[in-house]
C-alpha cells in the first residue's frame, strides 16, 4: 500500500475525519516527501527530546541553584528583607533558605517525565497542527496546558519536605501571609511551598522552551534524520 502524502487536496477529509496527522497549512502543503507517520512521529519525537533534555538539565544538583535563568529567589519585598538581613549579619540564614528553594525544585523535577511523555502520546491532531505550524512556544504552551495542573500536585508534597527542613521557612510564611494581607506580596506567593512549585514549573517550562526553539531552528544539529526532515521542511 502507498503511503498518503499532504496535499492541499487533502484538507476536508482532515477535517472531518483525520486518521493521521493531517498539517494542511500553507507551508506544511509544501512539503514535499513527507507523510502523515512522518508528521506525527516527528513531532512526538521533538516533543519528547525537548521534556527529556530539559528534565535532565533541572533535575540535578545546581540545575536551579546555579543556573541564573530559572533560579528562585525571595519573591518580592522579601528578596529587598533578605538582603537587609545579611546586611545584619544574618546572611547564612537567607543563603540557606534560597538553597533549600532551588534544591526542592531540583528534586521535584524528575517527576515530570512521566507526566510529560504521556501528554505527547495524548497527542491530539489538532494539537499536533498547532505545535508544528505554530511559533517558537508552540510546544512549551502545549505542554504547560496539559501539565501543570497535575505537576502542581506532584511537586507540593516534594517541595514541602524539602524546605521544612529549614528554619526560616516557616518564618517566610508567617511574614508573607502578613504581607499579602497589605499587597505587597501575591497570594500565589504568600506560602514558600506554592511559590517554589510555582516557579519550579516556570523554570520547567522555559527550559522546554529553549530546547523547542533549538529543535526549530536547527533541526540537523539534532543528529535525527526524521526532525530534520520535518522542521527542516517549514524552512
Amino acid at each position: 500500500m502507498r503511503r498518503r502524502k499532504f496535499t492541499t487536496g487533502m484538507v476536508s477529509a482532515s477535517l472531518v475525519a483525520a486518521p493521521g496527522l493531517l498539517l494542511v497549512t500553507s507551508r506544511s502543503a509544501g512539503a514535499a516527501g513527507i507523510t502523515e507517520g512522518d508528521a506525527a512521529s516527528g513531532i512526538r519525537a521533538a516533543l519528547e527530546r525537548g521534556a527529556s533534555i530539559a528534565v535532565d538539565l533541572l533535575g540535578r544538583t545546581g540545575g536551579f541553584l546555579d543556573n541564573e535563568k530559572v533560579r528562585i529567589p525571595l519573591p518580592g519585598f522579601l528578596n529587598d528583607a533578605g538582603k537587609l538581613l545579611k546586611l545584619t549579619g544574618q546572611q547564612r540564614r537567607v543563603d540557606e533558605l534560597v538553597t533549600a528553594m532551588n534544591r526542592a525544585a531540583e528534586a521535584a523535577v524528575p517527576q515530570a517525565k512521566a507526566l510529560l511523555v504521556s501528554a505527547v502520546k495524548s497527542m491530539s491532531v489538532d494539537d499536533g497542527r498547532r505545535i508544528l505550524t505554530g511559533g517558537d512556544q508552540a510546544a512549551t504552551e502545549f505542554f504547560a496546558t496539559k501539565t501543570r495542573d497535575p505537576l502542581s500536585v506532584k511537586f507540593l508534597p516534594i517541595v514541602t519536605k524539602a524546605t521544612e527542613k529549614v528554619a526560616l521557612a516557616d518564618k517566610y510564611n508567617a511574614v508573607a501571609g502578613k504581607a499579602a494581607g497589605i499587597g505587597l506580596v501575591s497570594k500565589k506567593d504568600s506560602n514558600i511551598q506554592q511559590y517554589v512549585t510555582g516557579k519550579a514549573l516556570d523554570g520547567l517550562y522555559l527550559v522546554i522552551g529553549e530546547q523547542e526553539r533549538k529543535i526549530r531552528q536547527d533541526p540537523v544539529g539534532t543528529g535525527s534524520a526524521l526532525l530534520q526532515k520535518v522542521f527542516g521542511s517549514l524552512k
